[in-house]
């Protein structure tokens, strides 16, 4: 298996270029974005830089990826549909909905209910809505977060975007794939101009699936030039400078929200522009570890501890906030009470913040990495069934 595409421009057929081979840098990638999730929820409090904006900036990049790699499936089964007389519309949804309900729910509804079941803050009264994936609009509904549980509001996102998104693809015209993927970007910003405009809550604009949709649109852009334009998707995202330029972008975007003044701590960078700049920077770094990048970037994505992380980044989201949050987490709570009974033992572990990090994380990995050989992993190998 190889990370990097053939050089030669894509044919007709986009599966005789192998459209779903493993892309290895992807892992890497993903390490990347939950560990900036962990560093904006865990350093909380314990530094003064503006870290929740790396929150912002790893949620955006899973979201560019989950468009990317959604995008290319849903693209090429298209493809196969039409060139294959014996496949149905009907088998290009139920395998795609399937696959994605055997990948993400069984592991995810085990979480909730036996948090539910344990008294977890927060579960027990928004239940029904984290059962039906519905935890943004119960946020925006009753203006509150449900702490602990709060960043599950992403995965509720990507469940909405999954059902539709099929139908969109299914149903717009090969040749328009760039514009919708192009309208979904614009109107996401757009919309989210408008709330600014009606003073919405700042939560409104963060978790409403249509404010959240440019990042779909660029992994969109990315899953089409990879399919069908890959002699200028190579000489494109080989750009020395892009990646560059949106690091800096996104990190000016961060700056001017903390000069410019703010009413309940929102302006228009934070509300408007600051996802679409954590977008573009996600854009140029999925494209260009699609390519595969060389030298120290090649050694920090692919070694072997960031291709675990990525290999088990699903669970590490899924489990880190109950783990610990400084937001939300109490001091009664299990993991910091099992902390202080080990610091009565070893008082040096209280000598720097650093090695409660490591706790956290430890724990995290582990429950992560048990919960994908114990239980992920044997049930994504049903889905060679709905191949």
């Amino acid at each position: 298996m190889t990370s990097t595409p053939s050089g030669h421009a894509a044919s007709a057929n986009p599966t005789s270029k192998k459209p779903f081979n493993h892309l290895k840098q992807l892992d890497g990638i993903r390490c990347i974005a939950v560990t900036l999730v962990l560093i904006s929820h865990w350093m909380a409090g314990h530094t003064t830089l503006p870290i929740g904006s790396l929150g912002e900036l790893g949620v955006t990049i899973f979201f560019v990826l989950s468009g990317f790699l959604i995008i290319r499936i849903l693209l090429s089964g298209k493809d196969q549909l039409e060139q294959s007389p014996e496949k149905t519309p009907g088998s290009y949804f139920k395998n795609f909905y399937i696959r994605r309900a055997i990948r993400i729910l069984p592991v995810y509804y085990v979480t909730v209910l036996v948090l539910a079941l344990i008294g977890e803050p927060g579960i027990r009264q928004t239940l029904s809505w984290l059962l039906l994936h519905g935890t943004n609009y119960y946020v925006i509904l009753n203006n509150t977060w449900i702490g602990t549980a709060d960043h599950l509001w992403s995965l509720a996102v990507e469940q909405q975007v999954y059902l539709f998104l099929p139908l969109l693809i299914f149903f717009v015209p090969q040749r328009f794939i760039p514009l919708t993927a192009g309208i979904m970007i614009v109107g996401s910003v757009a919309l989210r101009f408008i709330f600014y405009l009606m003073d919405l809550p700042w939560a409104v604009q963060y978790i409403f699936t249509l404010t959240c949709m440019d990042p779909f649109g660029f992994g969109g852009v990315l899953a089409y030039g990879y399919l069908y334009r890959r002699s200028w998707f190579e000489r494109f995202f080989r750009g020395r400078w892009w990646l560059p330029l949106s690091i800096l972008s996104f990190f000016a975007v961060v700056f001017l929200y903390e000069f410019l003044p703010k009413v309940n701590h929102v302006n228009v960078m934070n509300y408007i522009w600051e996802r679409f700049a954590a977008s573009l920077l996600g854009f140029f770094l999925i494209g260009r570890g699609i390519l595969g990048f060389n030298g120290w970037m090649k050694w920090l994505l692919e070694n072997r501890v960031s291709q675990h992380i990525g290999l088990v980044s699903y669970g590490i989201y899924l489990f880190h906030n109950f783990i610990y949050n400084y937001y939300h987490t109490p001091p009664t709570h299990f993991t910091l009470r099992l902390w202080n009974h080990l610091t009565n033992y070893v008082p040096l572990l209280n000598a720097h913040y650093s090695f409660q990090l490591l706790y956290f994380a430890s724990l995290t990995i582990g429950l992560a990495t048990l919960s994908w050989y114990l239980f992920e992993k044997p049930i994504n190998s049903l889905k060679v069934s709905f191949s």
